[in-house]
């Protein structure tokens, strides 16, 4: 049976390291980085009669990444321990929430190829993130590093409804905005703030039963979760066909090898012996205290998505790209306060920008330049000083040298755009007199003819002619 006939059903966990100041129990600095095992105390390390106390900002971060995912918020929750062993984790049993998450039924919609499609949330619940082990490149042992123990995460726990890879990277992306628009998290996948624990399973199409999971724990690239949605996808398909059964277990994403790896048994929740934890007390939330956070949240997307759809006018497509990262839309926001240009400041962001990011591999959040320089670039544009061929150069450089300004860069590389009537006169017969078919096509009415000819006008000025001014020359010429 071909693998057209079969359905891919996926869920994510996805962990959302939270930006509080201190840690989940304790005062140590919630801080990426930092020497190894300088970023925590007794707690963090669970020796002998500690205690734990937990961060009231925490609660309310979980509740803000509740109310913005249309979740009902428990107004009764606990904290439970959740039992394993793992040298990264002190205390032999993880804080976490069992029963009684503190959000729970939302959704987040997403765009598909077939339109709006809404992804059910089962919960979102808090815990403390484990530490850190780094294996020694001598062989000489593993050694522990405990900064990240204690670190406040939210998990948020999807129902299995996402069906195709892009349908998981929607789906990643609009969490990320909505945790970024809401200031709850930084999200920065290289540093681990935002990684997913991915399920993926296989049934023939028609079928109504799911099909054996397996789990791919701590992705943090999309690049890397959508491979690996396809290779464990066609590998489980490949089972099957052959006759095979799928084992549930946890396996290991190999990103140079492009395969996936056994690496345990996958556990079940009686594995882990949850109890509640009886350090800490239940959390109680008030409808006063649950609708002060409600009142105080911000612009979310899809609020700011409309905004731009009839306050400047730009087209679905440019306003679902630019509210996709709250870096994109507040650059977008500081270059229009400059150029007055909406039209323009998003197609760059949406087309050279975007591009540049993929190529390189980076996100949103690492664009080493501000909306302020886009919207000097764009004032630039929309005075005739450059081309939008030379705009795009500059906008490379910026990203090379953030610290020069477009004006500089266009001053030091000698690409004010040539707008000297005389001198492109000059060019235009130059090209026309090298091309004679192409005047020929356009006296028969093949207008591409035109485009052509001043695209070898803008090729011979190195991109800084004044395209306008070209196609009247020419115009002029071809007329004679």
């Amino acid at each position: 049976m071909p693998k057209q006939d079969y359905e891919t059903i996926i869920g994510l966990e996805v962990h959302c390291e939270l930006s509080t100041k201190t840690k989940i129990f304790c005062g140590c600095p919630n801080e990426f980085g930092g020497e190894p095992n300088t970023h925590c105390c007794p707690i963090c390390m669970a020796m002998p009669g500690t205690l734990p106390v937990l961060n009231e900002k925490v609660v309310e971060y979980a509740v803000k990444a509740g109310l913005a995912t249309n979740c009902k918020i428990s107004q009764k929750s606990k904290n439970d321990r959740k039992n394993y062993f793992y040298p990264d984790l002190p205390k032999a049993y993880q804080i976490s929430q069992f029963d009684r998450p503190l959000c729970y039924d939302g959704y987040v919609n997403i765009e598909t190829e077939d339109g709006e499609k809404k992804i059910r949330l089962e919960r979102i619940h808090i815990e403390e993130d484990a530490g850190k082990l780094n294996h020694d490149d001598y062989g000489r042992g593993t050694f522990v590093d405990l900064n990240r123990a204690g670190v406040p995460l939210i998990e948020c726990v999807s129902k299995p409804d996402l069906r195709s890879k892009e349908e998981v990277d929607s789906y990643l992306r609009k969490l990320k905005s909505i945790f970024e628009y809401i200031g709850i998290s930084d999200c920065k996948m290289q540093e681990g703030s935002l990684r997913a624990d991915v399920n993926v399973s296989v049934r023939k199409k028609g079928a109504t039963e799911l099909g054996t999971r397996t789990e791919m724990k701590n992705m943090n690239s999309f690049r890397s979760i959508s491979r690996a949605i396809e290779y464990e996808a066609n590998r489980q398909i490949e089972v099957l066909e052959n006759g095979g059964e799928i084992t549930q277990e946890t396996l290991r994403w190999d990103d140079i090898s492009g395969k996936t790896f056994s690496m345990r048994d996958k556990e079940e929740a009686q594995d882990y012996r949850y109890f509640p934890d009886p350090d800490l007390v239940a959390i109680q939330l008030s409808d006063e205290y649950i609708e002060t956070i409600q009142k105080a949240l911000p612009e979310l997307p899809e609020s700011r998505k409309k905004r731009y759809l009839e306050e400047y006018k730009l087209i679905p497509k440019a306003a679902n790209f630019v509210t996709s990262s709250k870096y994109f839309s507040d650059m977008f926001e500081e270059a229009i306060s400059i150029c007055q240009n909406p039209k323009t400041a998003s197609n760059l962001l949406m087309t050279e920008i975007a591009r540049i990011l993929n190529e390189r591999e980076e996100e949103p959040e690492q664009i080493p330049f501000t909306g302020k320089e886009l919207g000097e670039l764009v004032q630039l544009i929309d005075k005739g000083t450059i081309s939008s061929s030379i705009a795009k150069k500059v906008l490379e450089e910026l990203f090379e040298n953030p610290k020069v300004s477009p004006s500089k860069i266009i001053e030091e590389k000698g690409w004010v755009q040539i707008s000297d009537e005389g001198a492109m006169k000059e060019v235009v017969k130059k090209i026309l007199e090298a091309n004679p078919q192409s005047i020929a096509d356009f006296k028969a009415g093949k207008d591409r003819a035109l485009g052509f000819l001043v695209g070898q006008a803008m090729k011979e000025t190195k991109g800084k002619a004044n395209p306008q001014l070209l196609n009247k020359l020419f115009m002029e010429e071809l007329k004679k």
